[in-house]
């Protein structure tokens, strides 16, 4: 959940690490912190609370700090507070770890993840004469590599396997050595780390935005593996040691995709870019006129032997997923069941054989989700990663992965990737109904067009952004909102409460209409907004009625339709009116004026919208 970076070449580090750290902010923003050398045993460490902007003040946009190595850490809290103490970079020797200054220390390091047995390793190391400034787990992680290093009195490769071997949890750790001047150690188990290599310099970081202005050449860590780095070169071990060969990846979106690009958020950028990422996924998945997933290694009849399907996914990827399973079976007619992975990891796995898991992420790293590929695999179980970031842990441990291309996501709401995950639903769902022969070619072609002219849908939603800004400025001050649908628009639902309470601090929720009376309409009075989305027409007047008896208990009603339903309008307060569509595919048109009401309610808050409270981008922890 944190943002690590790391650089060694010509130039100066520390501005190259801060400017790194920029583009991993939405990892974390509790506290930052920098480590340089200027090949002196001395490790320049220099922390500051808050946002990554005191830690830039503070050393004067880097300039300050000399030396062309160096690490960096932005944070998300999980063992410790948040404080200059518990901030990181760490280090192995007895500093007070809060101020900032030369330190003389073996080993110094910043840690993304979760060392969960760190209470035992402290008290071991603690019977073998070592002390604890900071009450954070990496801590115990840094400290652990420098007791193996010198007990053993063995390199740096080796001191960090036998940690690994060690302890248990999560990282991606990078260290840097007194004894090895100019040079960067790093290792992962389960948490995301890039390298980048150029002309004489090396870049790390936990994610392909913060190296991509310096090169697009990137080498994705496998788990369990550790790497030297030395400028313009980067040298691969296995557990044993043994240096191991890696193939890079190039990265083919330009810098320029993870900017702002004059938006005042990322996040309304990337509301803006839903049609480009639509079009663009749905190129990936229909050719010459047919669905084709061979790219992800699905062919014909291998989709029509699947006998079921279960989904796993946390976040909007569960409800993309949700909506792929009221599709797929719509059309397929085969059972399919999207579940939490934070749920199906746990849970004995009563699937058959033929099945296929389909895991959705757009990091590909999600700790649960990734759990749950797994634990699928375990059982042989055909499993597909549908993942956005290209070589990520899960589309490389998937048996067949299927790319969304929604380009880089940096708002930590998510918009576009979602958006993409519902095309990947949908080509998902016709393909398995075509080869199985549940819809014949008159239907094949009506839905491969219906798809195909999503993007311009999308488009005219878009341009009725002013009606919702509007809206969220009457209810900006609002305490408690309400979700309802039936069927597809209960998923879609649940994507807007999150979109809302996420970055708006609002508190929602999202029920099923038929749900109301069963306990949520005591919930119900004067003043709160219920948000009705009506796009499934048989569907339509059951929770109309369902708005209507919140209406006579005082609440305020909005309703999320499709065009030619103009009758909602007497029945509710204010309609938003979505292009007509098959109504397999409304959730993609309805969930616009939810993001964009989510993002309206945060700036008419004056909230950080890219950036909200205790939250991260990619949960990478359990």
């Amino acid at each position: 959940m944190c943002g690590i970076v790391g650089f060694t070449g010509r130039q100066q580090a520390a501005p190259v690490l801060l400017d790194g750290l920029s583009k991993l902010e939405y990892r974390g923003y509790d506290s930052a912190g920098l480590a340089v050398r200027d090949g002196s045993s001395l490790a320049e460490v220099v922390k500051s609370t808050g946002k990554l902007r005191n830690l830039s003040e503070k050393i004067d946009g880097g300039r300050a700090l000399a030396g062309t190595c160096g690490i960096g850490h932005t944070r998300w809290a999980t063992h410790g507070e948040p404080s200059q103490t518990n901030a990181h970079p760490h280090v192995s020797g007895n500093a007070t770890g809060s101020a900032s200054g030369p330190v003389e220390s073996d080993v110094v390091g910043v840690h993304n993840g979760i060392i969960e047995n760190y209470e035992e390793l402290r008290a071991k190391l603690a019977g073998n004469g070592y002390s604890f400034y900071s009450t954070t787990d990496t801590e115990v992680a840094i400290k652990l590599v420098d007791y193996y290093y010198k007990k053993y009195k063995i390199g740096p490769i080796d001191a960090i396997n036998r940690m690994m071997v060690r302890v248990r949890g999560s990282y991606a750790l990078a260290l840097m050595f007194k004894d090895y001047p100019g040079e960067i150690y790093a290792a992962r188990k389960d948490s995301p780390m890039v390298i980048g290599v150029s002309d004489g310099e090396t870049f790390l970081a936990s994610d392909v935005p913060a190296v991509l202005k310096y090169t697009r050449d990137i080498y994705y860590i496998d788990n369990l593996q550790s790497v030297r780095l030395l400028p313009g070169e980067a040298h691969f071990f296995d557990l044993n040691g043994d240096e191991v060969s890696m193939e890079s990846t190039h990265i083919t979106w330009d810098a320029e995709a993870a900017e702002k690009g004059g938006y005042e958020h990322f996040m309304i950028k990337e509301i803006h870019e839903q049609p480009k990422a639509v079009r663009d996924t749905l190129a990936s998945v229909i050719k010459d006129g047919k669905i084709d997933l061979s790219a992800a290694g699905l062919t014909e009849d291998i989709l029509a032997g699947i006998s079921e399907v279960r989904i796993a996914a946390c976040g909007s990827a569960w409800h993309a997923g949700m909506i792929g399973q009221y599709v797929i079976e719509d059309l397929a007619e085969i059972p399919v069941k999207a579940e939490l992975a934070s749920e199906f990891r746990y849970k004995k796995m009563l699937i058959d054989k033929d099945a296929l898991v389909i895991i959705i992420s757009q990091s590909g790293e999600t700790a649960d989700s990734l759990a749950a590929l797994r634990a699928a695999k375990e059982r042989g179980i055909r499993t597909l990663g549908v993942v956005n970031v290209v070589g990520s842990t899960i589309a490389r441990e998937a048996d067949n992965v299927l790319y969304t291309l929604a380009g880089p996501e940096i708002a930590v709401a998510t918009t576009k990737a979602y958006s993409t995950q519902l095309i990947a639903m949908y080509a998902i769902a016709a393909g398995i109904a075509k080869a199985k022969g549940r819809i014949d070619d008159s239907d094949y072609r009506h839905y491969i067009a219906e798809m195909q002219e999503l993007p311009g849908k999308i488009e005219r939603v878009l341009e009725n952004k002013e009606r919702i800004q509007w809206f969220a400025s009457k209810y900006s001050n609002a305490h408690d909102v309400f979700f309802i649908g039936r069927g597809l628009d209960y998923a879609v639902s649940l994507e807007g409460s999150l979109k809302m309470k996420e970055i708006s601090y609002i508190h929602s929720e999202a029920y099923a209409a038929g749900e109301l009376k069963h306990g949520t309409i005591s919930l119900i009075e004067d003043g709160i907004l219920v948000i009705g989305i009506l796009t499934q027409e048989d569907l339509l007047e059951k929770t109309v009625s369902n708005m209507a008896e919140c209406k006579a208990r005082g609440a305020y009603l909005m309703g999320v339709t499709t065009n030619g339903n103009y009758s909602v309008e007497d029945s509710v307060n204010f309609t938003i009116y979505v292009p007509a569509a098959d109504e397999h595919f409304t959730g993609s048109l309805a969930v616009i004026p939810l993001q964009l009401l989510g993002y309206y309610l945060s700036v008419a808050k004056g909230l950080d919208v890219d950036k909200p409270r205790n939250l991260a981008k990619s949960v990478t922890v359990e």
